[in-house]
């Protein structure tokens, strides 16, 4: 019969061991502690420390700090991934001048995620085009960077999985998801097919996280059309009841935002082509 030392995985080494090369035990209990960084870096900083004459100390610290850089780095790209973003946009990409009515200083406060600790609303309102979704994914974007966790989804596509999740018997934990995140993005309020059930569905949505976290709400409709949507007026009531107790109403009307993109964008192709030919 084998010993238990005799069945282990080859790569395993006893606890404590302190035979073989360093350098390969040093790779072995490095990624034991799950330290890829300093695994990859140690030897090129040992380097610059030694023709810096860095002394232990500050050559440990600077492996940390990149450790600890590469650490939150991988953790944003992971909140990014997991908020599920169909593209991801920031403010800086934004132009805040072909929507004269978007108030830019508060978006840019927004932008340093405060609202989120307080579990304050938002609100996009304003005709198709005009960069509601830019926006909300911008937010969504820093309130990842910020370490909060995000989940985008379209109001459709919500609907959808709420009514999916009620014929599998899953409703209650998608809810529960649904109502942890800390900040929750529904795009496009305003093309939801109307219907008594997803109605309520969505409410619920609403009402459980009301108070407890953040919610970004974009939408083609102005307040007193979101009926068409929920039904009834008072469901309607309801729902803007707690959506509007703690929020900030971006006002987004004006000329088509991605039309003035999309025309800005032919003119500087014809432009360059001219040149060229030219």
């Amino acid at each position: 019969m084998s010993s238990p030392t005799s069945a282990a995985s080859p790569d395993a080494m006893p606890s404590g061991t302190t035979q073989g090369a360093p350098q390969v035990l040093l790779a072995h209990h490095l990624k034991q502690l799950k330290l890829p960084t300093v695994l990859r870096e140690y030897d090129k900083v040992a380097r610059e420390a030694a023709r810096d004459g860095v002394d232990h100390p500050r050559y440990l610290l600077r492996l940390i700090e990149l450790e600890l850089i590469d650490r939150e780095r991988r953790l944003v790209e992971r909140r990014i991934r997991q908020a599920r973003f169909p593209i991801t946009k920031s403010l800086d990409t934004f132009v805040f001048t072909a929507i004269p009515s978007l108030n830019k200083m508060l978006i840019l406060e927004l932008a340093r995620c405060e609202y989120i600790l307080r579990r304050e609303n938002i609100i996009a309102l304003g005709n198709s085009g005009t960069g509601k979704t830019h926006i909300a994914l911008s937010l969504g974007l820093a309130a990842c960077q910020k370490g909060f966790s995000v989940s985008f989804v379209t109001a459709a596509s919500l609907v959808h999985q709420l009514m999916e999740a009620r014929d599998e018997k899953r409703l209650i934990k998608l809810q529960r998801d649904l109502s942890t995140v800390k900040l929750l993005i529904i795009d496009e309020l305003g093309y939801v097919p109307p219907s008594p059930t997803s109605a309520e569905l969505l409410f619920e949505v609403f009402s459980q996280r009301y108070e407890h976290g953040s919610t970004i709400v974009t939408s083609n409709l102005p307040f007193e059309e979101w009926t068409s949507v929920m039904g009834s007026e008072r469901l309607t009531g309801a729902l803007l009841d707690r959506l509007t107790h703690h929020v900030h109403i971006l006002t987004m009307n004006g000329d088509s935002y991605r039309l003035a993109q999309s025309t800005a964008r032919r003119k500087l192709s014809t432009k360059t082509q001219d040149q060229r030919s030219g």
